[in-house]
């Protein structure tokens, strides 16, 4: 019974979102359980994921369009999702409590996307497995960001979307918003 519930706890992530376009590649962890249970990034209501990223891309209607035309959104702005988790063993959504991480293979990704600029991670936690997966993968700058998530509220959400605006830069016309 014991090795049932470690298995039931052992959690996969999605496919990467991106396209040969993608100039920003932006990294969770991995997904929570309400994102896993609808299988869409950034499902949560409380996250603000979308909020943040549609005010650093300039599109600030992200959050109110259909999942699908989110994503198309972002593609065409030349931003791609993936998370540096592959798979982990996690009891809820918490990265705290994210144990035995198989990383995804993110520098094999990144080395597909000719254009691709920045690698930014949404979080403390995907910055770390990140960080380490992108170790000598030159060219390309790495971008810690705060946490989108509720759950990280050491700063405010307006001091969160000031920090995120930094993505802005790696854009295709580079204006700062």
């Amino acid at each position: 019974m014991a090795s049932e519930d470690a298995a039931a706890l052992r959690k996969a992530g999605f496919a990467p979102v991106v396209n040969a376009d993608t100039r920003l590649l932006i990294c969770g962890s991995l997904p929570g359980d309400r994102s896993l249970a609808e299988a869409r990034y950034y499902a949560h209501p409380q996250n603000r994921f979308w909020h943040l990223l549609g005010g650093a891309a300039g599109l600030p209607g992200l959050p109110a369009l259909p999942y699908d035309e989110r994503l198309a959104a972002l593609l065409a702005r030349g931003i791609g999702l993936w998370d540096v988790a592959a798979s982990g063993r996690r009891e809820g959504s918490l990265d705290t409590a994210l144990r035995e991480v198989e990383r995804a293979d993110l520098r094999g990704l990144a080395a597909t996307l000719p254009g691709l600029r920045a690698v930014a991670f949404n979080g403390s936690a995907a910055a770390r497995i990140g960080r380490r997966a992108m170790a000598g993968a030159g060219g390309i700058a790495l971008v810690d960001l705060p946490s989108s998530s509720p759950a990280y509220c050491a700063i405010t959400l307006a001091e969160k979307q000031q920090r995120w605006m930094v993505l802005a830069r790696h854009l295709d016309d580079g204006r700062e918003r």
